[in-house]
């Protein structure tokens, strides 16, 4: 049996991904090690006075929504309701050949900047997305400092 003197580690790391992509989508079919299916999508950004995210949640009831801010870390946690528990009477097929609509419980952890503020924050469900505006101390703000001439 000939050896193969040509062993990729690269080649190993990518099999390994693929093994843990097919045993986080047994678990959940929202999740990739890639991050490709994550739900929901965020985006987080920020000005010198707070920190912004935005949490993308087309047909979530915000009731069934719940966010915790610990120091710098904020948990989105809550469920998404399925066509047949929103009241969609179509028939279901016997199996799907494409379902790219995710229906079940989410949790997401997100690590905000060191600088925002747990007594300074609101959020607020506006057509499908959650905005959450996080103040930041003041202590942490950038400030402008002027140099003078002598």
């Amino acid at each position: 049996m000939p050896i193969n003197w040509t062993w990729d580690p690269f080649e190993e790391f990518e099999r390994i991904r693929a093994e843990l992509d097919r045993l986080l989508e047994w678990v959940s079919p929202v999740r990739s090690i890639r991050g490709e299916e994550i739900y929901p999508r965020i985006n987080v950004g920020e000005s010198a006075e707070e920190v912004l995210v935005y949490i993308f949640a087309p047909g979530v009831d915000p009731g069934k929504v719940e966010l915790s801010l610990e120091g710098n870390v904020l948990s989105v946690s809550g469920e998404r309701d399925s066509e047949a528990e929103l009241g969609v009477k179509e028939v279901r097929p016997e199996r799907f050949l494409r379902q790219e609509r995710f229906s079940g419980k989410f949790s997401r952890v997100l690590t905000l900047p060191e600088s925002v503020d747990p007594e300074k924050v609101e959020a607020e469900y506006r057509n499908g997305i959650i905005v959450v505006r996080i103040g930041k101390k003041a202590e942490r703000r950038a400030r402008k400092i002027e140099v003078k001439a002598s």
